[in-house]
């Protein structure tokens, strides 16, 4: 009798700490304990001091004179993944200061979707304007003025406003619109 006290023991013992165990770490007994219950948090929004913007004319673009089209690059300078999303918003910024600028009536094309930027990583928009026809000062065939803006300001969603000059000649359109792509994780031409 004296061993069957001794395993009668040990198993209280055993169901106690097992117990005590439960109880610190939220565990049933009998339930088993998945490999790792942690989630990982998804990288937030880039802020506007981890993009690096630049743009130039792209390839493809409307038949005229004018700019037509650009391609806008984010680069991610920060030391943190983040991420973009969304359609741009585009103001031609006058004198050259963004707080003298004229919206354009933006038309979004495409559907957005998350673009993860690692550091050093770069992600695009295309903007598509009314084109300038013609030579030297041009004309819309709207019959309205053409402009032309030193830069423009391009807004992304959660991730600040940002002043832009083309590397490659200066912003010219017509009619004060233009098409826009979602931000990508491909380069646009």
């Amino acid at each position: 009798m004296r061993h069957s006290n001794g395993i009668r023991r040990a198993a209280l013992a055993t169901t106690a700490v097992t117990a005590v165990a439960a109880a610190v770490t939220g565990i049933l007994p009998g339930t088993a304990m998945a490999a790792s219950t942690t989630t990982s948090t998804p990288p937030p929004a880039c802020p506007a001091s981890a993009l690096q913007v630049s743009a130039w004319q792209a390839v493809h673009r409307p038949v005229g004179t004018g700019t037509g089209a650009a391609v806008v690059q984010f680069t991610n300078v920060s030391r943190r993944t983040c991420v973009l999303k969304g359609h741009p918003t585009v103001a031609g910024a006058g004198n050259g200061s963004p707080a003298r600028n004229t919206p354009l009536k933006v038309t979004p094309t495409g559907r957005a979707a998350t673009v993860t930027v690692r550091p050093h990583g770069k992600a695009w928009v295309k903007l598509t304007f009314v084109q300038v026809q013609g030579e030297a000062d041009g004309y819309c065939v709207s019959g309205k003025d053409p402009v032309t803006y030193p830069t423009m300001v391009i807004g992304l969603p959660h991730s600040g406003k940002h002043q832009v000059a083309l590397n490659d000649g200066v912003w010219a359109e017509c009619d004060n619109k233009v098409t826009v792509t979602p931000v990508s994780a491909v380069k646009p031409s």
